[in-house]
C-alpha cells in the first residue's frame, strides 16, 4: 500500500566552527522528520537530544502517525530526559539537561496526506510550496514574545542579546507543552526542519533560494549547512529537507496523487487554521 505521502529526504549536521561537541540530534526516516537541539552544558545537551530522538525512532517505519501517537511519545521522552538527573552527569548539570524538538510526521485524514507538525523550543519547521516559503513553527523564545507584543522588530531580533533564551523545552525544568499543526500536503511540497544554528546564521530569503535552486534534497541540506558555516558557524547546525513526491487524495476523489479541491478549499490562514491545534 502506498503511504499517504511518499517522501524523498536529505539530511546533514555539523558541529559548527566554535563548538567541540554536536548537541543536535535528528531523525530522518518516514514517517518522522525531526530535529532536537540539546542544551544544558557539557554532555547534558547531547544526552537530552539523543534521548528524545531515540524515543521517536521506535515509530519509524509506520505508514502514518496521529497527534496522539506523537504526544504520547513526547510525554515518554520528556520523562526520560527528566530522569537524566539520576545519571552520572556532573552535579548540577543534569538538572539543566534539555532539548528543543521540531519537525513533521506523515499523517492522514480520511485517506488524504497531511503534514503533522510539532514544535517545542526554537528549532524550526518551514514549508516551501508554490514558491512561497513559510515558517510553520512558532519559536518559543523571549524575542518571539517581544515581537508578538510589538516591542521588538524582526530586523532587531537577530541582534538582540536575548535571542537564545527559549521559553519552552523538553527538560531543563520546563513544563511547557508542544504546539501541533495539521497541514494539507501537496505534491511538490518541500519541508525544511532545522536547528537554530541554521536559522540564526542565514535569513529566510537565502533559505528559500537554496531550497529553490537545488532539486536534490540531500544537496539542498548540504548546501544549507555550508552557508551557515560560511556565515560564522557559531552553533551546531542541522538541516533535514523532505520532498513530497506523491500525496494521496480523498478515496474516490480526483485521484492522480493530488489533494482534491474539497480538501484544498478548507485551507485557511495559519493563525486561524493552525493556531487552534496548539
Amino acid at each position: 500500500m502506498i503511504p499517504p505521502i511518499v517522501p524523498r529526504v536529505g539530511a546533514a549536521t555539523h558541529t559548527g566552527l566554535r563548538r567541540s561537541l554536536n548537541e543536535d540530534a535528528y531523525l530522518a526516516q518516514a514517517p518522522l522528520f525531526l530535529v532536537a537541539d540539546g542544551m544544558g552544558g557539557h554532555r547534558a545537551g547531547d544526552l537530552a537530544s539523543g534521548t528524545v530522538i531515540d524515543g521517536f525512532a521506535a515509530l519509524a517505519g509506520r505508514a502514518t502517525l496521529t497527534v496522539d501517537d506523537v504526544a504520547f511519545t513526547l510525554a515518554r521522552a520528556r520523562a526520560a530526559v527528566e530522569a537524566l538527573g539520576g545519571t552520572a552527569l556532573d552535579e548540577g548539570t543534569a538538572a539543566r539537561a534539555g532539548t528543543t524538538l521540531s519537525g513533521v510526521a506523515v499523517a492522514a485524514v480520511d485517506g488524504v496526506g497531511y503534514w503533522l507538525a510539532v514544535n517545542i523550543g526554537d528549532s524550526r519547521t518551514y514549508r516551501l510550496s508554490g514558491g512561497v516559503l513559510e515558517q510553520v513553527s512558532v519559536d518559543h523564545s523571549v524575542v518571539q514574545e517581544l515581537i508578538d507584543a510589538g516591542e521588538l522588530s524582526r530586523a532587531d531580533a537577530s541582534r538582540d542579546r536575548r535571542r537564545n533564551v527559549i521559553t519552552r523545552a523538553i527538560g531543563a525544568g520546563s513544563t511547557g507543552e508542544a504546539d501541533y499543526w495539521m497541514i494539507p500536503a501537496r505534491i511538490g511540497d518541500r519541508i525544511l526542519v532545522c536547528s537554530d544554528g541554521l536559522s540564526s546564521e542565514i535569513g529566510d530569503d537565502e533559505i528559500r533560494t537554496v531550497l529553490t535552486v537545488h532539486e536534490d534534497p540531500q544537496v539542498a541540506a548540504d548546501r544549507l549547512i555550508e552557508h551557515a558555516l560560511e556565515c560564522g558557524g557559531r552553533d551546531n547546525v542541522t538541516a533535514i529537507v523532505v520532498d513530497a513526491l506523491h500525496v494521496s487524495s480523498r478515496p474516490g476523489g480526483s485521484g492522480g496523487g493530488e489533494v482534491d479541491d474539497d480538501i484544498d478549499s478548507d485551507t485557511r490562514p495559519r493563525a486561524e487554521a493552525m493556531g487552534g491545534m496548539r
